[in-house]
């Protein structure tokens, strides 16, 4: 008996886990770690509210519980992006 291919995934964004240094995600087939020196909003929220993210127009990732919108490319290319948030 021969199985069926696999099918397509459900999820364009997935959170694969929180950790104590960061955030891992999976958007559209990759990987990526946000971590919290470089995208500190994340380091003080609730798992719940991590976990809440969606991806609009396939380049835009939005966690409506925290405010945060993030352009995919700035994931790809981070030097594209040179600006960093810093607490005052």
């Amino acid at each position: 008996m021969k199985s069926a291919r696999r099918g397509k995934g459900t999820s364009e964004v997935e959170v694969q886990g929180v950790s104590k240094f960061g955030v891992w995600i999976y958007v559209q087939g990759r990987e990526y770690f946000l971590s919290y020196k470089e995208y500190p909003w994340f380091e003080d929220a609730k798992v719940s509210e991590i976990m809440n993210v969606r991806l609009i127009n396939s380049h835009h990732l939005e966690w409506p519980d925290l405010d945060i919108d993030l352009e995919t490319e700035s994931l790809e290319d981070p030097s594209k992006y040179p600006l960093k948030y810093k607490a005052g």
